[in-house]
C-alpha cells in the first residue's frame, strides 16, 4: 500500500524544535490547546493535540478537529507588552513559511489571523489565536490538514488536502515551531526585516475593507499599511485609523 503522507499520525516525540521552545507535550484529545496551556502558562511551553473538542477561534467561534486531520498547537510566547500585537502576525507569516516548505503550497495573509490560499478562491487554511497572561502571549494555530472537502464545515474553509497537497504534520509542526523562534529572535521592529516580510505577504494591504470590530461597530475604508505596534491602519473618509483587533472582510471589487 502507498504511503500517504496525510494519514500519517503525530509524532510529536520525534520533534526537536530547538529556539525557545520547551518538548513537545501531547495530548491524544483536549478541549483546547490554548486552555490546557493557560493553566500552567510556562514560557516556551509546546502543546498539540491530535484532537480538539472545544477550541476557540476569534468572536468566539468554535474550532474543532477530528483524529488525524489537523494540526491543533498552542504556545507560550515570552513578549512584552509592547510586542504583542505582533505575535499573531509572526505566527501567520511562520505558518506561511512551513506550508511552503513541507508542502509547496503558496498562501496568503490576512490582518491579523488568516491564513487564505489564493489558489483555492482564499479559502481559509488556518487561524491563530492570541490570549495575554502574565507572563507571555498563547498564541493557538489551527491548521487543516488531512480534511476532504466535502467534510470542510464550511464553504469558506480548505485543508492542504483540499487545496491538492500532500504534508505530514509531524514536518509541519517541526518546521512551524522553528520558523516561529527564527521570527521571534529577528528584528521586529517597524522597518526591520521581520516587519517587512510580513506586509509583503499581507493580501489585505492594498484592498478595501469592512473591520467588525469587538463592541460591533463596523469599520470601513482602505488597508494601508501595518504600523510599528502591529495595527492595521486604514484610510477612511474621516481620515486615518488605527485598528487594533477586529475581524477584517476583504471587500470584492464589483
Amino acid at each position: 500500500m502507498q504511503d500517504n503522507p496525510l494519514e500519517r499520525p503525530l509524532d510529536a516525540a520525534s520533534v526537536t524544535p530547538g529556539g525557545p521552545w520547551s518538548p513537545v507535550e501531547y495530548h491524544d484529545r483536549v478541549g483546547s490547546t490554548n486552555d490546557v496551556l493557560r493553566a500552567d502558562p510556562r514560557p516556551g511551553r509546546v502543546v498539540v493535540a491530535d484532537v480538539q473538542e472545544a477550541g476557540r477561534g476569534r468572536l468566539a467561534r468554535s474550532w474543532t478537529t477530528t483524529p488525524g486531520t489537523s494540526l491543533a498547537v498552542s504556545v507560550l510566547v515570552p513578549v512584552p507588552p509592547s510586542g504583542a500585537l505582533w505575535v499573531p502576525l509572526l505566527v501567520g507569516l511562520a505558518v506561511r513559511e512551513a506550508v511552503a516548505e513541507v508542502s509547496g503550497l503558496v498562501v496568503d495573509l490576512k490582518w491579523p489571523n488568516d491564513v487564505l490560499v489564493p489558489s483555492d478562491g482564499d479559502r481559509k487554511l488556518a487561524g491563530v489565536l492570541c490570549e495575554w497572561t502574565d507572563v507571555g502571549v498563547v498564541a493557538g494555530l489551527g491548521l487543516n490538514v488531512g480534511t476532504a472537502r466535502e467534510d470542510l464545515p464550511l464553504d469558506t474553509a480548505t485543508s492542504l488536502r483540499a487545496a491538492g497537497h500532500d504534508a505530514p504534520r509531524t514536518d509541519l509542526l517541526e518546521a512551524y515551531l522553528r520558523r516561529l523562534a527564527d521570527l521571534l529572535a529577528a528584528d521586529t521592529g517597524p522597518a526591520g526585516p521581520t516587519a517587512d516580510a510580513y506586509r509583503a505577504v499581507c493580501s489585505t494591504l492594498g484592498r478595501d475593507v469592512e473591520v467588525h470590530l469587538p463592541g460591533g461597530t463596523v469599520r470601513r475604508g482602505r488597508a494601508t499599511g501595518v504600523d510599528a505596534e502591529g495595527r492595521l491602519v486604514l484610510r477612511t473618509d474621516g481620515g486615518t485609523a488605527q485598528v487594533t483587533a477586529g475581524d477584517v472582510v476583504h471587500v470584492r471589487q464589483p
